[in-house]
């Protein structure tokens, strides 16, 4: 199903969207990092004295490998908060991006634990002192948490673009700090986002958390529905997440999953099985020998279509499977039911032992799309046991 063909069949349907766009001016213009370096750097000019202990500017090629050093030296206690500008191009011919919160990672020191924001603005309080250093994430993958990669740096040399980071090492506290800084100006709006950001967090749902190695995200949250029972929302644009919540089932003939949910827009018009076009809404269960299946509803591709994940870091690992396909039924609550061992040996061979986990997938990174649905009545059966999982 999958493979090269697919990928230039899908690469085609891309290039023919991207020139019309072009034609029509409708493509976005890459950020102004000339203009991101005046605007910040204005701030900084005219911002009272004792605000700011220090700051760095770094200009950080996106096929640049990690880690590079930002010169800042912290120390444990310190609040910092950093600003991005620019695009890591996936193609860009194509007008595939990866945008700069999802593509810009961070430690302190050489042995640091790896973290981003959810937005191209974060703020933080270092936990640990040492250099404050920043790294490219895609195409590559993190293998553990101190930023180690799973593939050969050699893969950045597919990417193009630049990031331009701004980080700031504030005198007292960043929330404080950012207040200050705007009180002479904003730029584009990026103080008055990290302090609404500040003052009411992003979380995830209570008792799920987002996969560490893809990183946080402001996609999922609890919201009750129409008749007060407990639901999970999700809404992604232009970002991607992973939404993860533990169980502990043997995997056995009886096997099932049971949920209801209410799709009410895809991210994408395309087939999903291609990497440029691999923007998909999901619930998945993951076991003990680390594959996940993952149930979907598909744009294009029929019913029971099954297929590995076309991303290099995913292949072998994560199953596709359509359980919905087209445009009917977008928008109602519908019930779904499928049994894993059935569903496992069909699609991915030799069954394991054990059921591990229970995600939430949300992938818009590719087109840049928006899709909607929400998750209810979530339910694991197997061996005469039953979880509630939402």
């Amino acid at each position: 199903m999958t493979g090269a063909l697919t990928d230039l069949a899908v690469a085609a349907r891309l290039a023919g969207k991207a020139l019309v766009r072009r034609l029509r001016s409708d493509i976005e213009p890459p950020p102004n990092l000339d203009d991101f370096t005046r605007g910040m750097q204005q701030l900084l000019d005219t911002v009272s004295p004792g605000i700011i202990r220090d700051s760095a500017w770094l200009s950080m090629p996106a096929s640049q490998p990690p880690w590079v050093g930002s010169g800042l030296h912290l120390e444990p206690g310190d609040e910092i908060s950093y600003f991005i500008a620019g695009r890591a191009y996936a193609n860009k011919a194509l007008d595939i991006y990866v945008s700069p919160q999802l593509q810009v990672w961070c430690k302190i020191g050489t042995e640091g634990t790896i973290f981003r924001g959810t937005r191209s603005t974060h703020s933080f309080r270092a936990q640990t002192g040492g250099e404050l250093c920043f790294g490219n994430y895609f195409p590559n993958d993190w293998a553990d948490s101190t930023g180690t990669r799973k593939q050969d740096d050699a893969v950045y040399s597919e990417v193009s673009g630049e990031l331009k980071i701004l980080a700031i090492r504030w005198a007292a506290g960043a929330q404080e700090g950012l207040a200050a800084l705007a009180g002479t100006g904003d730029h584009e709006g990026l103080l008055t986002s990290e302090l609404q950001r500040l003052q009411h967090p992003p979380t995830a749902p209570s008792g799920w958390t987002y996969l560490w190695h893809l990183g946080p995200a402001e996609i999922f949250r609890e919201q009750p529905g129409e008749d007060g029972q407990p639901c999970i929302h999700c809404r992604t644009h232009a970002d991607v997440g992973i939404l993860q919540r533990p169980v502990d089932l043997p995997l056995a003939e009886d096997s099932e999953i049971s949920w209801r949910w209410c799709v009410d827009k895809l991210p994408i018009d395309l087939r999903e099985d291609s990497v440029p076009s691999h923007d998909y809404l999901s619930i998945a269960v993951e076991f003990d020998n680390g594959r996940d299946i993952t149930y979907y509803w598909s744009s294009q591709l029929p019913e029971g279509t099954g297929y590995d994940c076309p991303l290099p870091n995913w292949r072998g690992k994560e199953y596709h499977v359509v359980i919905r396909s087209g445009t009917r039924g977008l928008g109602e609550w519908l019930t779904e039911r499928r049994n894993l061992m059935e569903d496992y040996r069909h699609y991915m061979g030799e069954p394991p032992e054990r059921i591990t986990r229970v995600w939430f997938i949300a992938n818009s990174i590719f087109q840049r799309g928006t899709g909607e649905c929400t998750y209810a009545d979530i339910v694991l059966q197997s061996g005469g046991k039953k979880i509630q999982v939402l």
